[in-house]
């Protein structure tokens, strides 16, 4: 009688085997699962950075000229201002025209910076319009801007604001810091336009 128990003993060890064999396999592809379910939910759950920030360079190159005691090139911050530029330059000479320079504005990569003489008629003439028939940004009003082709009295504002919180226009691509001019505007106002 022992003979046959335990042939059935080693049959249900062996279909009790099998059956946990099965439920650790099962239990393994499930937990398999739920981690690669929570990886991919990760991966999704990364918010998009969007388009891809245009990296500022870390210095500019700014000519500084005209009423400083060491006219030249400067090399500066990224986050410069023109007070920066005019105190690389040595400062302003005796005979600068001091209000005639926005030290709060930011400079920008390449741009020439002139500091009047008192008197200097320059700078005031160098501001008018010009007689080829494009606006000058510096000295348009809205009603000026507003002649331009896609610009109308929204973004000739906008155009004001910029001006008056960063200053003189120094280049027609700063019209691209500008809320609502993107390239394609630019590209239309580039020949319209000048500073």
């Amino acid at each position: 009688m022992g003979a046959q128990t335990v042939p059935g003993s080693r049959r249900r060890l062996g279909i009790g085997a099998a059956i946990v064999l099965v439920v650790v396999v099962a239990a393994v592809t499930i937990c398999i699962g739920i981690v690669r379910t929570g990886a991919q939910a990760a991966i999704e759950t990364v918010p998009d950075a969007g388009p891809r920030a245009t990296v500022e360079p870390a210095t500019v190159y700014v000519h500084v000229s005209g009423e400083v005691r060491a006219p030249g090139l400067y090399r500066l911050d990224h986050s410069a201002r023109v007070v920066d530029a005019v105190s690389a330059a040595g400062g302003f000479t005796d005979g600068a025209a001091r209000e005639g320079v926005n030290l709060a504005r930011p400079v920008t990569d390449g741009e020439q910076l002139v500091v009047p003489a008192v008197g200097d008629e320059s700078v005031e003439v160098a501001e008018q319009s010009p007689d080829d028939g494009r606006v000058n940004l510096n000295t348009a009003d809205v009603a000026e801007l507003d002649t331009l082709p896609r610009i109308g009295p929204a973004i000739a504002q906008r155009i004001l604001d910029w001006r008056e919180s960063n200053g003189r226009f120094t280049s027609v691509d700063d019209l691209m810091a500008v809320p609502g001019i993107g390239e394609k505007m630019l590209a239309s106002l580039r020949d319209l336009v000048t500073v």
